[in-house]
């Protein structure tokens, strides 16, 4: 495996002035994305070592997650952090980080004592953060906004590819049934399309909405008005391929399963905010 994948940008190709800050300051719902996103990306690298360790002993495995994915998932949350910080220079960013920490809205990965479990559930992960951003791209058209995202959507689905053939390696190794992946999967789809960015929503909103912290119902608002700028853009069909690929089936079955997979991924994916509310982190399991 080659693990000296070369980073296709760099957070020194962000070019700050470039941004239309006319454009995009006032729309308070791309503000709530694009912070939430950078809570996300950066709260979640503790998580990404306990993945990194569940692959002890496969060396060429954990240098490609040492190398290239958690220092790009790190840029990720650098990148969006500085946009944030250029574009809305009066939000305290870092107190809103701590607030995400020490809410621990962010959570770690499904971890299965099954390797490959645990990469199926992690393909279905990919595919939601690639379709998030993908969504996102289409509802701005600040310029700098756009490229940023466009990398990151490129990063995570390379990420992704990059997962789905190391599962292809686990299943052989370890003989796991297409059945067991599928609930994998769809016990991760219906934690929501991309749960750590949704739920690190809501320390931003209680950082600039203090007085309604104790309201859930003005908070649930405020998440289903985002969520509705998200599901306008939401790409369920090539959400759908994604999620299929890692299954590796036949055409008859691929075709058989497109469709109602689509219906899923549209229903589920965004998620609303009262439903993600009511879940919680599930144990791991076998």
């Amino acid at each position: 495996m080659d693990t000296t994948d070369a980073q296709p940008w760099t957070l020194e190709n962000l070019d700050l002035t470039r941004i239309d800050v006319a454009r995009i300051r006032h729309d308070e719902d791309l503000f709530f994305l694009v912070c939430a996103a950078s809570f996300a990306e950066q709260a979640a690298q503790p998580h990404m070592h306990e993945l990194v360790k569940q692959f002890a002993g496969d060396r060429a495995w954990q240098a490609w997650l040492r190398q290239c994915w958690q220092p790009e998932k790190c840029q990720h949350g650098h990148a969006l952090a500085a946009y944030v910080r250029h574009v809305w220079p009066e939000y305290d960013w870092q107190a809103g980080f701590k607030a995400c920490l020490d809410a621990a809205v962010v959570q770690p990965p499904e971890l299965y004592r099954e390797r490959g479990l645990t990469l199926a559930a992690r393909c279905v992960i990919g595919a939601g953060v690639a379709s998030h951003y993908r969504a996102l791209g289409e509802i701005t058209d600040e310029p700098v906004l756009r490229e940023l995202v466009a990398c990151i959507k490129r990063d995570e689905v390379r990420h992704f590819n990059r997962f789905c053939q190391q599962l292809e390696q686990c299943r052989t190794e370890e003989g796991t049934g297409r059945y067991r992946m599928l609930r994998a999967m769809l016990g991760q789809a219906r934690r929501g399309r991309a749960p750590n960015h949704d739920a690190a929503l809501q320390p931003v909103f209680a950082q600039c909405y203090p007085q309604q912290v104790a309201d859930p119902a003005s908070r649930a608002q405020l998440a289903d008005r985002v969520h509705q700028r998200l599901r306008a853009h939401f790409g369920a069909n090539t959400t759908a391929r994604m999620l299929l690929k890692p299954l590796d089936l036949s055409p008859r079955l691929h075709d058989m399963l497109e469709r109602p997979l689509t219906r899923f991924s549209h229903r589920v994916w965004p998620l609303p905010s009262r439903a993600h509310a009511a879940l919680a982190p599930e144990p791991a399991r076998s």
